[in-house]
């Protein structure tokens, strides 16, 4: 019976152990080595644009580096890599630095550059050369095809990056951000009349009157809060 509980308790040592090692650095240790092990962070990448490059500019933080991890999980979650492959890039970084450390500067510039792109667009302004340049070096040195996708009840034409190297991630982001920027004027790109928000959204609206990035969330936020204003000035002074 003490041995019971000794093995136990041993048991419940090592799974708080590997369970706050998984937490704390995303890897575990076995036998010497570090496993890496996934950590999701997809519920924290919205996925509200409508396209994949305005989700890209919404997931890049605007002012604060673009982390592997983040970058990983995005290509994860809009399906341009597969579970089984994330976990795989995830451990770039410890075995080819170099290259994860390329590709994230790409992706990094990449965010910037279609952030400004997609700015003057929302505001019918010039759109620099400058900006444009990273987008051209991703879709110079990837090759592909277009493939009609079914989509949210619609068929969509999708670029389908060839797997070489390490660029063709960015492929199908760098292609719909060259779209988006081609449409010029006429693009319904917006950005959420949220203050506080600041992510964009293609309106495919009825109306093309969309104001929020999500109903859902920012929306009802605007609603809430004017029926709290109406609410308070309502009130008779003195209460």
């Amino acid at each position: 019976m003490r041995a019971m509980t000794t093995f136990a308790m041993r048991a419940i040592t090592a799974f708080v152990c590997i369970t706050t090692m998984i937490a704390l650095t995303g890897y575990v240790q076995i036998d010497g080595e570090q496993i890496l092990a996934m950590r999701d962070f997809r519920p924290t990448i919205k996925l509200l644009g409508g396209r994949l490059s305005i989700d890209f500019v919404n997931a890049t933080p605007p002012n604060a580096p673009l982390t592997w991890e983040r970058l990983i999980y995005f290509l994860q979650a809009v399906r341009i890599v597969t579970p089984d492959r994330a976990v795989q890039l995830l451990a770039l970084p410890q075995t080819e630095a170099q290259a994860a450390d390329a590709l994230l500067a790409k992706a990094q510039a990449l965010g910037s550059s279609m952030r400004k792109a997609f700015t003057a667009v929302q505001r019918k302004q010039r759109i620099a050369m400058e900006w444009v340049t990273p987008i051209n070096e991703i879709l110079r040195i990837t090759e592909g095809h277009d493939e009609l996708i079914w989509t949210t009840g619609a068929w969509r034409i999708e670029f389908i990056a060839r797997e070489g190297g390490l660029d063709w991630l960015l492929a199908a982001v760098a292609r719909s951000g060259a779209e988006i920027i081609a449409e010029g004027s006429q693009a319904r790109l917006r950005i959420c009349a949220n203050p506080q928000c600041g992510l964009f959204f293609y309106d495919i609206s009825r109306t093309h009157l969309r104001r929020w990035c999500s109903m859902a969330t920012c929306g009802n936020r605007s609603k809430v809060a004017a029926f709290a204003r109406r609410h308070a000035s309502g009130r008779p002074s003195g209460e």
